[in-house]
């Protein structure tokens, strides 16, 4: 992926996430898994996420995606949880059979943010020159 542009930001941000269903149960899968697939990916076109890939497991899920810097990870997950949740629980009650709660996810996820060219050595570098150096009106660089 290169850097996207919006109004105000130029970025490029990577992220892998992971969560599973409550209790880590195995209902992800069938009609199941295509309403979580399908519900995902219009939220990602109605809210502007990229994602990269995605796989479902029969007990969790791995998104490998990228968004505006207008959204927190936590908005994020938020918002593919919480409405693919709805999704599946109007689409197929029986579910609801199977997690007791009323609740479709873990409350909890996974992420990790990736990265190319910038490194956490790349970045202690640069943060470290700025400590060590004189602030001038020249840019720098990165690479």
């Amino acid at each position: 992926m290169k850097p996207k542009r919006v109004s105000h930001a130029v970025y490029d941000t990577k992220y892998h996430l992971v969560w599973a269903p409550k209790y880590r149960k195995l209902v992800l899968r069938g009609d199941v898994k295509e309403t979580v697939e399908y519900t995902f990916r219009e939220v990602a076109n109605n809210h502007d996420l990229q994602i990269d890939t995605l796989e479902i497991a029969k007990d969790h899920v791995h998104i490998f995606l990228s968004f505006p810097p207008r959204y927190s990870i936590a908005k994020v997950v938020g918002m593919l949880k919480s409405i693919s949740a709805k999704e599946v629980f109007n689409q197929h009650p029986e579910v609801e059979d199977e997690l007791w709660g009323g609740q479709f996810w873990e409350d909890g996820y996974f992420v990790r943010t990736v990265g190319d060219k910038v490194t956490e050595k790349v970045i202690r570098n640069y943060i470290n020159y700025h400590q060590e150096e004189e602030q001038s009106a020249q840019q720098l660089e990165l690479f």
